[in-house]
């Protein structure tokens, strides 16, 4: 089956919008992810430097009010740091928001799905206290700006981001022979954690050909890579291990610093196995569980003979056969599927904005919660799973059931005529037996809900 507007948006993007025309080339897709990012523009997200001046201020007065706790000044610090607690967990909700939102709004969805790819294959998030909310943060300065072009940049982005230091707990290693770990208390040791990931899961792959003796000579590679107290980076010099490591067969460095460590990073991104892992990764969440073999063999090579250009990889993609076959074998995980239903209704940006931190969450974070996708909050680095069965339960399905029929009405009170709205979200020619059911509701509501639960619409 040669490319289609409805298939392009189905598979590659969010879905069919009735406000905003499908793409109508695979050149037109690829002209959009090089063009200006329009949405980042127009419903902006706040880099980590806010959370970290966030992180400061509620520091500063919570250390105050526990100096001063008799004292009025005391209980005001207390009070400050409160609400400025309170305002940024505001603030993460309103982040979902802008995020749903340019997924609702854009012409170039296959930007938005990247980055979600993208920041779900580096997957970082806080584990405590304010970092909580720093995922959006995150996935805006290290990944969003990196998605078009090559993969090393996109790993030394991701890798050297305070939060990655933060969730794989680089921040306390120390190489064994390091100054801090020669001191007398003696509490800093190597951890591998960061080094195992980077390999395991950001290039050569779990059956990777690297070994034990490598995540741990990675390991020290990478002490001295740290942050601050607040939360920005910093080489620390007192941590890295002295002298050279050995990955791979080959030896970096010799003088710590961030050169060697820009250096082992940039041979793994263009290592073979990283392009084979790279290759899979894309075709398994674009197209199928199961790709087709030359699809794969097609992206891995384009990765190695590109050098890990990442706008080629994309266009080998777009124009393989193999991506567009009309089969839907994969589902929408939960964020994609509420991302999809509202670009379906064309939920109004000032309905969006309109909505309290309460109301996000009732409507939009606790239903995604309930289908087994807490928002930005996977279980672990490996991001979450693209098989099926993770999402096809029946406490999720029933939870996409009760959000279908029950979150559109809330949202659009002038929902859509189901005669219309099922060639709106299916396309020209949609099931007629999701049509005939959306005909036959008894409700707007019941029906809508109908064509967002069918399998067209489940799956891409």
């Amino acid at each position: 089956m040669p490319f289609t507007p409805e298939l392009a948006e189905r598979r590659f993007g969010y879905g069919l919008s009735p406000q905003i025309a499908a793409p109508p080339s695979v050149a037109d897709m690829l002209t959009g992810l090089r063009g200006p990012d329009v949405m980042a523009q127009t419903y902006p997200i706040p880099g980590f430097r806010y959370i970290q001046d966030q992180i400061v201020l509620v520091s500063r007065f919570s250390k105050f009010a526990r100096k001063n706790p008799q004292t009025e000044a005391g209980a005001a610090a207390g009070e400050k740091a409160k609400t400025a607690r309170r305002a940024l967990f505001h603030d993460r909700q309103r982040w979902v928001v802008s995020t749903l939102q340019r997924r609702i709004d854009t012409p170039h969805a296959f930007r938005e799905r990247l980055i979600a790819f993208w920041a779900d294959h580096f997957t970082a998030r806080g584990k405590s206290g304010l970092l909580r909310a720093a995922a959006p943060a995150y996935a805006e300065e290290a990944v969003r700006p990196h998605i078009g072009g090559r993969f090393a940049d996109l790993l030394f982005a991701c890798v050297t981001h305070p939060l990655m230091l933060h969730y794989l707990d680089q921040n306390t290693s120390a190489g064994p022979n390091s100054r801090a770990a020669r001191r007398p208390d003696r509490r800093r040791g190597l951890n591998e954690n960061l080094a195992r990931e980077v390999l395991e899961l950001h290039t050569l792959g779990v059956a990777g050909p690297y070994n034990q003796s490598d995540v741990r000579e990675f390991a020290k590679l990478l002490t001295g890579l740290a942050g601050t107290r607040d939360h920005s980076f910093k080489f620390r010099r007192n941590m890295a291990e002295p002298g050279a490591e050995t990955v791979l067969g080959r030896t970096y460095g010799g003088a710590p610093g961030l050169a060697p460590i820009r250096a082992v990073l940039f041979d793994l991104a263009l290592h073979p196995a990283t392009a084979a892992h790279i290759a899979r990764k894309l075709a398994v969440h674009f197209v199928s569980d199961q790709p087709a073999p030359d699809l794969i063999r097609d992206l891995e090579e384009t990765y190695l003979s590109g050098g890990g250009d990442l706008m080629q990889c994309y266009e080998t993609l777009l124009h393989h056969p193999a991506s567009w076959t009309n089969d839907a074998p994969n589902i929408r995980p939960p964020d994609e599927f509420v991302s999809a239903a509202l670009r379906a209704l064309a939920v109004a940006p000032e309905m969006m904005q309109s909505l309290i931190p309460a109301q996000i969450k009732r409507l939009m974070t606790t239903p995604m919660r309930l289908m087994g996708q807490p928002w930005h909050q996977p279980a672990s680095p490996d991001g979450w799973p693209e098989d099926d069965s993770a999402w096809i339960t029946p406490q999720g399905m029933a939870a996409r059931l009760e959000w279908a029929v029950n979150t559109p009405a809330r949202l659009r009170p002038d929902l859509p005529d189901p005669r219309e709205f099922v060639q709106d979200v299916l396309g020209p020619i949609p099931p007629a037996d999701v049509v005939f059911a959306a005909r036959a509701a008894e409700t707007r509501a019941d029906a809508v809900g109908l064509v967002l639960c069918a399998p067209a619409f489940q799956r891409r």
